[in-house]
């Protein structure tokens, strides 16, 4: 019996030696492996927030209201916006008017359309009423040139008054004080003829300039043709002109047409104002070097600011009310920079 006894408690102990043994040690563990989305998986969550991103996007459909061509310039503005459009593959409607009623009705056929953002370009009063309806509606509607009295508008344009500011600096930098300027106006384009003859006045009073031999010219229009007549009639009431400030383009060439018609060669600095490629041309030439041909640049090509900044107001973007595009002289130094082989129409 004592044997027996002395064998449990053995036992006892040995196990309770091995529980304590056990306990030495804590057991290898095996960490779980990490999980790593297959290939396909990751592409098609890629595509999917993709597809949610574009989906979220709103829709861009540019209108573009815009007058009938009556003057190069416009037909330049109409060539600067569908370039823009096509090259960034907008989808784009453009809309042609004779007037404010007829505009006012293209503006409700381009909202019909689908029209997102609107860019106008009215040439007449009365406007207000059918840009209100558009922008109340919550469509963007960005102004290129002129002034709509309208809550909301958005305004893209280039800077009339330094133009002429620009030009005079030009103009006397060239043929020095004193000189005999004559000064092209046309007293039926408001305020654009306004603000660059101020301009122009102000650099000249700035400087202490002697303005007593400038000459005014009136003009009916900036055509080219009005341009011929007025220039003829002054080369032959005047026996000698040192400069020709000349306010666009089309009137710089008509004058240019009469001085070479004339012979004249006592001219040494001619302006122009707006972005015409044949001007340009004239300028680059340098038969025409004597001659100093340049041109406050008030270029067609702003149309696509007016459309870069309409869209980003759609995509929720912020923007100032008005946006000037400042002035920059285009003379025989850097016309190569804006020549524009593409450009046949201005």
């Amino acid at each position: 019996m004592k044997k027996i006894i002395a064998m449990l408690l053995v036992l006892t102990m040995v196990l309770a030696m091995a529980a304590c043994g056990g306990n030495t040690a804590a057991p290898e563990t095996t960490a779980a492996p990490e999980t790593t989305a297959a290939p396909a998986e990751t592409e098609a969550t890629e595509a999917a927030e993709t597809e949610a991103e574009e989906s979220a996007a709103p829709e861009i459909h540019v209108g573009i209201a815009a007058p009938a061509v009556t003057h190069g310039w416009v037909a330049g503005v109409a060539y600067y916006a569908e370039k823009y459009c096509q090259d960034n593959g907008l989808d784009y409607k453009v809309a042609t008017s004779k007037d404010a009623a007829e505009m006012a009705a293209q503006l409700q056929d381009l909202v019909s359309w689908g029209a997102t953002v609107i860019v106008s370009f009215p040439q007449w009063a009365g406007m207000e009423t059918a840009m209100q309806e558009i922008i109340d509606a919550g469509i963007p509607v960005v102004n290129f040139d002129v002034d709509v009295d309208c809550t909301g508008i958005y305004k893209v344009t280039g800077d009339n008054y330094d133009m002429g500011y620009q030009s005079a600096k030009y103009i006397t930098e060239k043929v020095g004080d004193a000189a005999t300027i004559l000064v092209m106006d046309v007293p039926s384009s408001g305020s654009v003829c306004e603000l660059r003859k101020q301009g122009f006045y102000d650099y000249l009073s700035e400087n202490n300039y002697d303005q007593s031999n400038i000459v005014e010219m009136q003009l009916p229009s900036f055509a080219r043709t009005d341009g011929v007549t007025a220039m003829a009639d002054a080369l032959e009431k005047y026996d000698h002109i040192d400069a020709v400030y000349s306010m666009d383009d089309e009137t710089s060439m008509g004058c240019y047409q009469a001085i070479t018609e004339a012979g004249r060669t006592d001219i040494k600095a001619m302006t122009g104002g707006g972005g015409c490629q044949e001007y340009f041309k004239m300028i680059a030439d340098e038969a025409n070097a004597d001659l100093g041909l340049a041109s406050a640049l008030y270029s067609p090509a702003m149309i696509q600011d007016a459309i870069k900044t309409a869209i980003t107001l759609l995509n929720g973007g912020t923007a100032e009310p008005e946006i000037i595009i400042p002035t920059t002289i285009v003379s025989a130094e850097n016309v190569a920079d804006f020549l524009d082989p593409n450009n046949t129409v201005y």
